[in-house]
């Protein structure tokens, strides 16, 4: 009984009329909320610059990225987060994914194409062996995962 009695003292948050902040009495002081909301724009911002590179860098993958973004978006920024979402290019990526798991046929062929013209550039390049080899492999595993995604509705 005792131990009981010790083990909700110590889960009742102290200060029940208090106004100040506890992590046990759900309120949050503004300024934590508002150091929350720019680390996750900050942190969306960063994904969306490396989602956007990832479009002309074959080894930089764009999708993982761009969900993360919209992920941070949505808890900072609903504005980001509808124009990702609703982005004519972004948006149907995002939304593949989030219903299916998927990446559409078309995209799938573009990424292999891109990867294999960037082996192909680097091979005409004479770049050395590790760097090829290296290549080789990490271009490969990612084909291997975006090829073995579902196509989606669509396909």
């Amino acid at each position: 009984m005792q131990r009981r009695a010790n083990l909700r003292m110590r889960l009742t948050p102290p200060n029940r009329g208090s106004t100040a902040w506890h992590p046990l009495n759900g309120s949050v002081p503004a300024p934590v909320i508002q150091t929350t909301r720019t680390f996750w724009l900050l942190f969306g911002l960063t994904a969306l610059a490396f989602g956007l590179a990832g479009v002309v860098l074959p080894l930089l993958p764009t999708t993982p990225f761009l969900l993360l973004a919209a992920f941070c978006f949505a808890k900072s920024s609903p504005r980001l987060h509808d124009w990702l979402v609703a982005h004519p290019q972004f948006g149907p990526l995002i939304e593949n994914w989030r219903r299916h798991g998927s990446i559409d046929r078309r995209t799938k062929g573009i990424a292999v194409l891109v990867m294999a013209a960037t082996f192909g550039i680097s091979l005409a390049l004479g770049v050395g062996p590790w760097i090829l080899i290296t290549q080789a492999v990490v271009l490969s595993a990612v084909a291997v995962f975006i090829l073995t995604r579902p196509d989606g509705p669509s396909g």
